[in-house]
């Protein structure tokens, strides 16, 4: 085993791999054996990558001599000198190896190294070959007209192999040098726009660099020995499937300006990599899609249900209007498209795909044949939220296994419990592991034992590492990452139900100094945005930041209140008096609370409600809005900060 030490240039990141602008240069590598500590130094190394089976090293060279410049092979534990497969002036980006690690793609600009905008190529090693060969150029047919290769963006191989998708792109347009100008004459500096533009101008502005260096996917068919480009500016979008044949490709340049107030649409194609054809299949698209294993089934999400399109009739079928229950967000009360619950995923023979509804899991058939719940009801009936985890640290496996048990997290929506489950795929009620008033990561499990590692943590538990065997009997603590908390006074956290001025049951969580005594009264602080409440078993450090920190605040005699809120569309500000009022009153009612001195703050969206709470209730000794919007009106036509967009799709 080897390892490399990269000076100055991270692993595969390297510094002289910038594309464009000034010439980037090189650090030393050290190649050090780990059973005896030899090294070896390589010079002027801008990137590199090991083959999975350790026997070669690739790296490439760029250097202020740059005739010394070029890519090469290295056999760590050999002495022999490396080996150019491709080297001479110019940049060498993007080492690109495939699934199965027997080639290896990348671009160069060699042989126009010195031009004011060099043409580049793709070029493809064999590993049982000696050099890499050139496989497009800019005149390879194929390319439609107006496009050269790009060195912007990845490379990436189809699964088999059998494809190589690269990047196309107009060329920039020339920068003519500017005129000697009168120092006495003013220029005039000027933004155009127009109502008719797909984006509004201060979204162009943010976007012109990403524009600039936008590229379009082709395929370079390997046995064929043919490119064919498959996005251009009339479909910028495209997905590669696991089939070499079929991508999908989305075009939402009708529906652009329509997301200045609206959402996201696109039309969604599917394409035929061998030859660029394109076929519609939705038509304003909302939805999230995606490939089936084989890339016979796309899945798609239309804000209410799940449907696949077979590829490629491009037939539909709806896969959960008949089973009872609902499977987009039942909580969603914004006015927008609800979301999925989700999906866990396809089985790797592409026979099932794993849905969730708001507890359970369905195991579907993609033709609409058959769906069965696969956790028998068990989720729903214990008001526990059950989900597919994947616990495999390696591997490169992205389906489900069928003949496998699967673990899965699960998570009371009343108490926030939380914990795991065993199950089968077959079906039936899953097995309990463990469950706690406890927010755990995900268990990884080793690769050559019955040993997971996760972390567990409450407000008052730092979430130390625990480790545990196949049963989650027990789970050991080995680490102690936060002694210094034993010295100070810290907190606990509850659940409080209340209902609003509506009637709807909600909750809230309630944190209380580690030393409470019942018999006192507190003074309390109310932080809202939207729902909190499952936040109720997080640790919290004590530190800085835009929103009070619950964890200073308890440890210095306070109660601190975090309600959910729920809306109405159009009454945001009286949504948030409707349910903060209540839950106040609820503490209130225990007799803990010093109603002289109750508190609120939030920020942004938090912060709003606040600015609006304060001019309808007295409720409040003291209050602060963070960053708020306290004029609606206005605000509808403003542009937000970093990305331009105004704010009326809000």
């Amino acid at each position: 085993d080897a390892l490399p030490i990269c000076g100055g240039a991270a692993g595969g990141a390297g510094r002289g791999g910038a594309a464009g602008g000034r010439a980037q240069f090189g650090t030393d590598m050290v190649l050090r054996a780990l059973a005896d500590g030899a090294e070896r130094t390589f010079t002027d190394v801008s990137e590199f990558h090991f083959t999975e089976d350790g026997k070669q090293l690739l790296y490439t060279v760029s250097a202020r001599d740059t005739a010394k410049n070029g890519l090469f092979v290295a056999k760590p534990g050999s002495a022999d000198a490396p080996v150019a497969l491709l080297n001479g002036n110019g940049k060498y980006l993007h080492l690109t190896f495939d699934e199965n690690q027997t080639q290896m793609a990348f671009v160069s600009d060699k042989d126009d190294a010195a031009a004011k905008q060099p043409k580049w190529k793709v070029y493809r090693w064999d590993r049982q070959t000696p050099t890499a060969a050139e496989i497009v150029s800019s005149q390879t047919p194929g390319l439609k007209p107006g496009f050269i290769v790009s060195d912007k963006g990845n490379l990436g191989f189809s699964r088999d192999g059998s494809r190589l998708f690269l990047n196309v792109a107009p060329p920039a347009p020339e920068v003519p040098e500017e005129a000697a100008a009168d120092s006495t004459e003013e220029k005039a500096v000027v933004d155009l726009w127009s109502y008719k533009d797909d984006y509004l101008q201060p979204v162009q502005k943010v976007r012109a660099a990403r524009d600039r260096d936008r590229t379009f996917m082709a395929a370079w068919l390997i046995p064929e020995k043919k490119l064919v480009q498959l996005a251009d500016n009339e479909m910028e979008s495209v997905g590669t499937s696991e089939s070499p044949q079929w991508a999908m490709g989305t075009d939402d340049r009708e529906y652009r300006r329509l997301q200045d107030y609206d959402e996201h649409y696109s039309d969604t194609y599917i394409v035929d990599a061998t030859t660029g054809a394109r076929k519609l299949l939705i038509k304003k698209n909302h939805g999230s899609t995606s490939w089936s294993p084989n890339g016979r089934y796309l899945l798609n999400f239309d804000g209410k249900d799940w449907s696949t399109i077979s590829v490629p009739d491009g037939k539909t079928v709806n896969l959960t209007a008949s089973l009872g229950v609902k499977f987009f967000n039942e909580d969603t009360d914004t006015p927008s498209t609800p979301g999925a619950y989700g999906s866990a995923g396809w089985t790797k023979d592409g026979k099932s795909v794993l849905i969730y509804d708001r507890f359970d899991i369905w195991r579907v058939s993609p033709d609409g044949a058959g769906a069965r719940n696969l956790t028998a009801g068990y989720g729903r009936a214990h008001d526990v939220r059950l989900r597919y985890i994947r616990t495999e640290v390696e591997g490169r496996e992205r389906w489900i296994d069928p003949s496998k048990s699967i673990m899965l997290s699960g998570e009371n929506l009343k108490t926030f419990e939380s914990g795991f489950f065993r199950a089968s795929l077959e079906g039936g009620e899953p097995k309990p592991l463990v469950m706690a008033a406890k927010s755990f990561s995900v268990p990884l499990k080793a690769k050559d034992a019955d040993v997971y590692l996760l972390t567990g943590q409450t407000f008052n538990e730092f979430p130390d590492l625990l480790t545990t065997d196949n049963s989650f009997k027990e789970l050991r603590k080995v680490s102690n990452a936060d002694p210094q908390k034993a010295q100070l006074n810290w907190g606990t956290s509850e659940v409080v139900n209340f209902k609003n001025a509506d009637g709807v049951p909600l909750t809230a969580a309630l944190y209380k100094p580690e030393n409470f005594d019942a018999r006192k009264k507190y003074p309390m602080m109310v932080y809202i945005y939207e729902r909190l409440t499952q936040n109720v078993n997080h640790f919290v450090n004590p530190a800085p930041g835009t929103s009070i920190n619950i964890s200073y605040y308890v440890s210095n005699g306070y109660l601190v209140l975090t309600p959910d809120i729920v809306y109405t569309t159009g009454y945001p500000g009286q949504s948030a008096l409707k349910c903060v009022l209540p839950a106040i009153q609820a503490v209130v009612d225990r007799g803990v609370v010093d109603e002289k001195a109750i508190g609120i703050q939030g920020h942004s969206w938090g912060g709003y409600q606040i600015a609006y709470m304060v001019t309808q209730t007295n409720r409040f000794r003291a209050v602060a809005a963070g960053a708020p919007v306290v004029n609606m009106i206005s605000a509808y036509d403003g542009i937000r900060w970093g990305t331009g967009i105004t704010r009326q799709f809000q």
